[in-house]
């Protein structure tokens, strides 16, 4: 888009007064554009303390009543939150496991509870069954595997 054009005014006064107002204009326009950017930051992380209440909100609702709680945060809302692990267990074979919920193939939208009927063991979908996994919680990190490799001491 082409910027706007004035007419600069013939006389010398309208010249100075024009000159002025652009000026002032320009101001203006610079401490508009810093205070919205301001306002962004700020509601930024107000939404990111907003994910990060509803997900700990989620995490007490589920130790409290012990099943997926409808409603919970979305998968974008946990990461945004700090919390983008997803602790789970094997119904089965209580297995534990965490998801990496980032790294998912659904929709940011989805929301975790709906998550359940889709996760599955691994290690009893190798033996032939398909249990469903049992929601824990939502994790800011991942547990340690008890049987990782322990890392080289430095």
């Amino acid at each position: 888009m082409a910027p706007k054009y004035h007419p600069t005014p013939l006389s010398g006064g309208d010249r100075k007064a024009l000159k002025k107002e652009l000026m002032k204009s320009r101001g203006v326009t610079m401490m508009l554009a810093r205070q919205s950017e301001d306002l962004r930051a700020r509601a930024e992380a107000m939404l990111r303390e907003a994910d990060k209440l509803s997900c700990e909100s989620w995490n007490e609702r589920m130790w409290a009543d012990g099943e997926p709680i409808d409603p919970s945060p979305t998968v974008d809302q946990a990461v945004n939150g700090g919390f983008p692990w997803l602790q789970i267990e094997c119904s089965r074979c209580r297995t534990p496991r965490d998801i990496d919920l980032a790294a998912l193939k659904t929709p940011p939208t989805t929301c975790v509870h709906y998550l359940a009927t889709r996760l599955r063991c691994e290690k009893c979908k190798r033996a032939g069954k398909r249990p469903v996994a049992t929601l824990l919680q939502l994790a800011p990190k991942t547990r340690r595997d008890p049987f990782a490799p322990e890392p080289p001491a430095v």
